[in-house]
């Protein structure tokens, strides 16, 4: 695992993903609505479910995951395996759109709400923006209400099994109504904040919310 402050390592595919935005690679120009078609503008169905990283994968067992919760909140969040799987318990199916053109129909999602979540932790007026920060390094940011809509949660489970290590497990973010790269995997702090603060992918090019329809893959600047 890498340290808190380390850069995550820099695989060929992390290289590849980077000279697509400089390119504007897989991009249509089509937009749509999820009430118009299911299958976002430029994506192609899968039955697989494709492992993508920054060449490295956590492992982090059950007995040593930690989340925390933490930033502008009036009730700051640190729990262990015991006290997050102690809290309500959701199930979704929802779809996967994956900025690399690969989307996977009525996945089977286990987890705690982010719902519940912001119940739990409650946060302040000034907070608009959540950062994502993950055991092999990544980040990712968020508005406070993407993340708080209504089919995301904190997964733990998928198709009535424990989520893998290679997919995020033990707990990954799950938000289906953005590209894929915002569901943080080997999810571990959880920043509430009232300013923006751009993660990897969107630093290196990729947009700053990634709404599939409107087809939101690489950054406008």
């Amino acid at each position: 695992m890498t340290e808190e402050n380390d850069p995550p390592p820099i695989s060929k595919l992390t290289r590849s993903k980077q000279r697509w935005a400089q390119q504007g690679r897989f991009l249509t120009g089509k937009t749509a609505r999820p009430q118009e078609q299911r299958l976002p503008p430029g994506q192609h169905l899968t039955r697989d479910w494709p492992v993508l990283d920054l060449g490295l994968t956590p492992n982090i067992s059950r007995e040593r995951w930690r989340l925390d919760v933490y930033g502008a909140v009036e009730n700051p969040i640190f729990w262990n395996w015991a006290a997050f799987t102690a809290q309500p318990q959701t199930q979704f199916r929802s779809d996967i759109h994956c900025v690399t053109t690969w989307s996977r129909y009525d996945n089977q999602w286990e987890g705690l709400a982010t719902r519940d979540l912001l119940a739990a932790c409650r946060p302040r007026d000034e907070a608009r923006f959540v950062v994502l920060h993950s055991h092999d390094g990544y980040t990712t940011n968020l508005a406070l209400e993407d993340f708080a809509a209504e089919d995301a949660l904190l997964a733990h489970r998928w198709s009535e099994a424990p989520l893998e290590q290679e997919h995020g497990g033990p707990v990954r973010l799950v938000v289906p109504h953005l590209y894929f790269w915002k569901s943080a995997k080997w999810l571990q702090r959880i920043e509430f904040r009232s300013d923006d603060a751009p993660g990897y992918w969107e630093v290196r090019g990729y947009h700053n919310r990634g709404d599939p329809w409107q087809e939101q893959r690489y950054s406008n600047d």
